[in-house]
């Protein structure tokens, strides 16, 4: 696989959160704050890409059996590694995420990938793709944490903005703001970034059952266009 189509496809194609819909959760409890979403991006990240990383170099020896219990145990380790760094240097951001940091154990975004990619690819193929999910889900939640910061605050990063912070809008901070705000940004990724379908014109040519008609099917269907043209 094409190392820049892998690490890219997680940013818009294959976000995690706005097209694959997974760590639903903790992406409407954090992104409350700009400084919390980038806290949780870059913890997740991290544990994404030592777990992908760790069980990619470790798929052959590991029992086809017991690989999901070995994931979570080897993931597990990770993010109790990640919530210590962060206790001893970042004790503020600790306690905004709270339950949140701990319970990365159980993101579906790191365990989908390891179960979809690191178990089937190699080690630097899952490295990247570990990079690409995790900047995927941090921008998810960075464009999530600065809409409802800024709307609901009044504030971007805890700076006051003037004019927002005497106007803010309370709700965009609760459940019914981060609801609205993820459903719009869904809504704009299926509206702008997917793929959309290419139309394709099938003849005889391509037709298994073309030599059964002796191709009066197409033919009828060219002269009704035609009348109708």
């Amino acid at each position: 696989m094409n190392t820049l189509k892998n690490f890219t496809k997680g940013l818009i194609k294959e976000n995690p959160v706005l097209v694959l819909v997974l760590g639903t959760c903790p992406t409407l409890a954090t992104s409350t704050s700009v400084i919390n979403a980038l806290g949780m991006g870059a913890a997740a990240t991290v544990v994404l890409l030592c777990s992908n990383i760790v069980i990619s170099a470790l798929r052959k020896v590991i029992p086809d059996k017991v690989r999901i219990p070995c994931y979570i145990v080897l993931i597990a380790g990770f993010v109790t590694a990640v919530q210590m760094l962060v206790k001893a240097f970042a004790p503020a951001l600790d306690k905004s995420l709270g339950i949140y940091l701990p319970l990365i154990v159980v993101n579906c975004i790191i365990l989908g990938r390891a179960e979809m990619f690191a178990n089937k690819n190699k080690v630097f193929d899952s490295a990247i793709d570990a990079l690409g999910m995790g900047a995927g889900f941090t921008l998810a939640l960075f464009l999530m944490a600065t809409i409802r910061e800024i709307s609901g605050n009044g504030t971007f990063c805890g700076i006051e903005i003037p004019v927002l912070i005497d106007n803010h809008i309370s709700i965009m901070t609760m459940a019914p703001g981060g609801f609205f705000v993820f459903g719009l940004l869904i809504a704009c990724v299926n509206k702008f970034a997917k793929n959309k379908p290419q139309k394709k014109n099938f003849d005889c040519a391509g037709c298994p059952q073309a030599e059964l008609c002796g191709k009066t099917s197409c033919d009828e269907e060219k002269k009704e266009a035609a009348v109708n043209d």
